[in-house]
């Protein structure tokens, strides 16, 4: 177990990108990781440079406080943390498996108080300061959660950051439970936010209404140093905000680096989707394995001529490689570019001819050919074998047929 001073020192980046994967991945329909596959999502999230990850709730029965318990032991370099509800008891069962920090959560908007806490706001603020200073008290970092945020009354907001920090909190997480927040809304409340509590901030992004990258993006820039996310924010529903995306949306668009290894992002989502049986979807930003294959006569030219300039970021920041396909809408410089890479160096003419060959085949097979269709083509044309021969075939002559005389049938006698 790391002390505060260790947990703050880790924490000190510009913008930390704090893990929710091992908790969230199993509030997916029908997803149960076994410990040893959250052990080892652990190790690999830790390699990745996450500084902190939430690897679960101790309510949720003894192999999930197993779990924790062995993960807290572990030795990673990163933060562990757990979910707890804003009760002491489970600051408690949490203190038990020696996490270094605490997640404490609890509804702050009108809509739930009034169904949950029969309408009673001071009782919230009561809850959050008890469980808060019970954790801060036993030497715990402590983020304070505000769950459905976004549809929380601002001031009340405000009054709720200053509990936390006041009783012992390091953070206060936003939390658009719902996902209904957009963009501009996210920045202008946490900007507001921001501006009158002085207390680092984390958001965390639902992705009902595909925002979930967005608005975390608009909410660091409004002064967030943490941001919540999963791995192909992976969570119920339509998930939330996924690390790879929030890490390279921050670099790019904000110029912000979150020091994390991008390289390991696609192996912390194959490990992801081997366990919960959920596939990466192959245009999936960051991660797919279609986002940096290009067929479009533009964005291959413009790549091939001129580096990345066709693309947002370069593959090899995420591990992957660049491919080129080729097909109907190829050009002569993707055909030569190909062949090239198999060794073979072709004339302009040359290309010509088999960019007509691959474009007909293209059509035919309603698909993309593969380096070795092509490889064949390619030897279709140099031994000057049509495979594209739909001429019709010349009637093949017969020898007149002799009429057969019909057989004299016996008449038969009665």
């Amino acid at each position: 177990m790391k002390n505060i001073n260790e947990v703050v020192e880790g924490l000190a980046r510009p913008l930390n990108i704090c893990d929710t994967t091992l908790l969230d991945s199993e509030k997916a329909p029908g997803v149960v990781l076994s410990n040893i596959e959250k052990y080892r999502m652990a190790q690999l999230l830790d390699e990745a440079g996450i500084p902190q990850i939430e690897v679960g709730s101790p309510l949720m029965g003894i192999e999930s406080k197993k779990a924790i318990r062995h993960i807290a032991r572990m030795g990673l370099g990163t933060t562990v943390s757990s979910w707890n509800r804003a009760v002491v008891s489970d600051i408690d069962a949490s203190l038990d498996c020696d996490v270094d920090a605490v997640t404490i959560s609890i509804p702050v908007s009108d809509i739930q108080i009034e169904k949950k806490y029969r309408n009673d706001r001071d009782l919230i603020l009561d809850m959050v300061y008890e469980a808060v200073a019970h954790a801060a008290s036993h030497g715990l970092y402590v983020s304070c959660c505000a769950e459905d945020a976004s549809r929380a009354d601002l001031s009340y907001l405000i009054d709720f950051a200053k509990v936390s920090k006041e009783c012992g909190a390091q953070r206060v997480e936003y939390c658009d439970t719902i996902g209904i927040e957009d963009p501009f809304t996210a920045f202008d409340r946490l900007k507001t936010l921001k501006q009158i509590v002085n207390v680092d901030y984390a958001y965390s992004a639902r992705n009902d209404m595909g925002m979930a990258t967005a608005n975390s993006i608009a909410a660091i820039k409004a002064g967030c140093r943490f941001v919540s996310a999963s791995s192909m924010g992976i969570s119920d529903g339509a998930g939330k905000a996924a690390i790879e995306e929030v890490a390279i949306a921050a670099k790019h668009t904000l110029n912000i680096d979150s020091g994390l290894d991008s390289a390991k992002f696609r192996e912390i989502a194959e490990a992801i989707s081997f366990a919960t049986g959920n596939v990466i979807p192959s245009s999936k930003p960051v991660i797919g394995e279609d986002i940096f294959s290009f067929e479009s006569v533009f964005i291959i030219d413009g790549v091939l001529k001129n580096g990345n300039i066709g693309e947002a970021f370069d593959a090899s920041e995420v591990g992957a490689q660049r491919k080129a396909l080729v097909g109907k809408n190829s050009t002569s410089n993707t055909i030569i570019w190909e062949m090239s890479q198999m060794g073979i160096n072709l004339e302009r003419e040359q290309a010509e001819v088999l960019l007509d060959m691959v474009r007909k085949a293209s059509i035919q097979t309603r698909r993309c050919m593969s380096q070795k269709e092509l490889y064949l083509l390619y030897e279709d044309m140099m031994s000057g074998n049509d495979i594209f021969d739909e001429n019709e075939l010349p009637p093949t002559p017969r020898d007149p047929v002799e009429p057969v005389a019909e057989e004299q049938v016996p008449e038969q006698s009665e």
